[in-house]
């Protein structure tokens, strides 16, 4: 393999992606460089609500379109539930499940079907602080 090549491997990785910003860009360009496709799923508003007790300010349409404009993404879908997180590592034939590291050993158990990667997260920079940020600048 050429060394400019990338690994034929796909890779996926789920999250909400809401207030886009570059800790989510970090994540997404560093699990294409894991492999030749990126499949991202994005969470519903509602499976976002039954996590986090609130929407994202953007809606699941918008973050779909934001995702699918980016460069590193190949493929994104809608995420309805968590527990069909294994149906979607086969439906998406992965190879790799990437996740921030803030989930460290919660998606162990799919290591039988895919490796499983935890990246750091980027430094100083959250969605939920950024909307912490800016309801306290309105107040």
């Amino acid at each position: 393999m050429n060394p400019t090549e990338k690994p034929n491997k796909r890779v996926i990785t789920f999250g909400t992606f809401d207030v886009f910003h570059i800790g989510h860009v970090n994540i997404l360009e560093r699990a294409k460089e894991l492999g030749n496709h990126l499949t991202v799923g994005v969470s519903s508003d509602a499976l976002n609500f039954d996590k986090k007790g609130r929407y994202p300010v953007y809606r699941q349409e918008h973050r779909v379109h934001i995702l699918n404009s980016l460069h590193c993404v190949d493929e994104v879908f809608i995420e309805e539930s968590l527990e069909l997180k294994g149906e979607y590592l086969s439906r998406y034939k992965a190879d790799i499940l990437v996740m921030g590291d803030d989930w460290a050993g919660k998606f162990d158990h799919f290591k039988d079907q895919c490796e499983v990667i935890y990246f750091p997260r980027t430094k100083d920079v959250s969605t939920t602080d950024i909307i912490q940020m800016i309801q306290s600048r309105i107040d």
